[in-house]
């Protein structure tokens, strides 16, 4: 060999051995750099989320990330791999700048484009091998969190054709340039330190004062700082009360029908349950027991037969809970919807003596995945409550609370807001004419607006079999018998909501559900 005519050969031939381990790692390294990655390990996976400039930089993130691109391979040109994927030119080149910027890559002049030397290096996991659990997770599992009365929903409905799903936006209704620009505001460099300082136990002032200037007055509801805490929607909101209020020892009554994930929580704490039968106003004061600690109730909008609770049963519950000392929790949900009549005035609003801890989101009204609420109470509750946050997930992240306080303060939620008023307005009417020229059964009705009707099949109509059917046709509704208490619930109930159905389709989808039911 070359190599070895070149070394010095008075020298033991160990020497030379070692000598030759550089050079051949120099040579690898140049085999490996004259390496490029061949172009048909790429390719964009349809109906992908994001911009294709963003899946291209996945692509080949995940690609490096995972140990398929290794440092040093070259990748191909920008025109050929847009002339591959059939996209742009220019959209490769942002893309390949973007990984750049990153470090996943870098570029040598004119050669080209390679995995950059100081890529993440992919971890060294070792195949998985078969093995067998030798924990008896029946014994091991001390307390059970599934087989809850909650549903699942399914993740695709946006997927089906006449969607009449409850909790869901349509995202043609909602603001995203304005969201957009309050995000990247609550990116900059003046609102840095309060996105990554660790709030502790606190939540961002900007959102507490919002809350408590705009938000709450327009439900009648006076608080201070001290007495507002974010959350992580309603739902947390429920929980964190609950852990706070309840034992085993204590008694909480609920509304039948109810929120079903509410149930699910009371179920979890392990506390005694009361379940009342609700009216045609909601919850009757008069049949709660004696005995019970607190009372949860949804008074604006019962969930889910949408009645609406009068000033003088309102009134009458407050005497009821003081009469036995005790708490009722408001879940006010949805009261921004109020495009037929302006809402009632909030349970806590007419509270004299704090008995009332007030339950809110935006999660609603904004959307879903936002996941953004707030409790309402007395500061000695909100104390406690806000320990037990802090000590399961501190606090909602920082950034999410800012833009959501930026898009509050701005005026772009009340103008969402209206926007949607007049959105849902037109469904609902749409909604109803189509309901009433179907034959279709009406149970429960809001007068002042929300976004959904609570239905009844004739006697003897199982839902949950409808839904089935329904959705081989394009149609998901949503059965009712989850909402119910008792242990064997009522199966001709249904909801169906008009949030995230687009207007021209409604008349459609529900002449498929009468016909089923017919």
């Amino acid at each position: 060999m070359r190599l070895l005519a070149d070394t010095d050969q008075t020298k033991p031939t160990q020497s030379a051995e070692v000598s030759i381990i550089p050079v051949c790692k120099r040579i690898k390294s140049k085999l490996c750099l004259a390496m490029a990655i061949p172009i048909e390990t790429f390719f964009l996976i349809p109906d992908a989320q994001g911009t294709l400039q963003a899946r291209i930089q996945q692509m080949i993130a995940e690609g490096i990330l995972s140990g398929r691109f290794r440092r040093g391979e070259k990748l191909p040109s920008t025109r050929k791999l847009a002339l591959h994927l059939g996209v742009s030119r220019i959209t490769v080149t942002l893309a390949y700048t973007e990984l750049q910027a990153n470090d996943y890559l870098s570029s040598k002049g004119r050669s080209g484009y390679y995995v950059s030397q100081n890529a993440p290096e992919p971890p060294s996991v070792p195949p998985n091998r078969p093995r067998s659990d030798g924990v008896d997770w029946s014994r091991a599992i001390g307390q059970k969190f599934t087989g809850g009365a909650t549903p699942k929903k399914p993740q695709d409905w946006a997927q089906f054709k006449y969607p009449f799903v409850y909790g869901q936006a349509d995202p043609t209704v909602f603001d995203h340039a304005n969201w957009r620009i309050c995000a990247l505001q609550a990116l900059g460099q003046k609102n840095f330190t309060a996105l990554t300082t660790d709030y502790y136990d606190q939540d961002d002032p900007q959102l507490v004062e919002f809350i408590a200037r705009h938000t709450l007055p327009r439900r009648g509801i006076i608080a201070r700082p001290e007495e507002i805490l974010v959350t992580l929607g309603a739902q947390n909101a429920l929980w964190l009360t609950a852990q706070v209020l309840l034992t085993q020892r204590r008694k909480a009554a609920i509304e039948n029908p109810c929120y079903h994930a509410l149930r699910d929580i009371l179920t979890q704490s392990r506390c005694h349950l009361a379940a009342i039968d609700v009216d045609e106003h909601g919850l009757p004061p008069d049949a709660i027991p004696d005995d019970v600690d607190v009372i949860f109730t949804t008074p604006s909008h019962q969930c889910p037969t949408t009645a609406t609770m009068p000033i003088e049963r309102r009134m009458a519950l407050l005497k009821r809970a003081r009469a036995q000392d005790a708490l009722i929790v408001e879940d006010d949900y949805e009261f921004e919807m109020s495009f037929l009549s302006a809402p009632s005035p909030a349970l806590k609003s007419l509270d004299p003596d704090g008995r009332v801890i007030y339950v809110g989101s935006f999660s609603k009204s904004l959307f879903p995945g936002l996941r953004l609420g707030y409790l309402v109470g007395s500061e000695p509750f909100i104390r406690e409550a806000r320990a037990l946050r802090a000590s399961v997930l501190r606090h909602p992240p920082g950034h999410i609370q800012r833009t959501a306080a930026y898009f509050l303060s701005l005026g772009h939620y009340d103008a969402l807001i209206r926007k949607m008023s007049r959105v849902l307005s037109e469904r609902r009417q749409i909604m109803d004419d189509a309901i009433k020229s179907s034959g279709l059964a009406v149970a429960g009705r809001a007068y002042f607006g929300g976004s959904s009707f609570w239905m009844r099949a004739p006697d003897g109509v199982d839902t949950r079999q409808v839904a089935v059917e329904l959705a081989t046709q394009g149609v998901l509704i949503e059965p009712g018998h989850s909402f119910f208490e008792q242990a064997s619930p009522p199966k001709q109930f249904y909801r169906l909501a008009y949030s995230s159905i687009r207007a021209e389709r409604i008349a459609d989808g529900v002449a498929k559900i009468a016909s089923v039911l017919s």
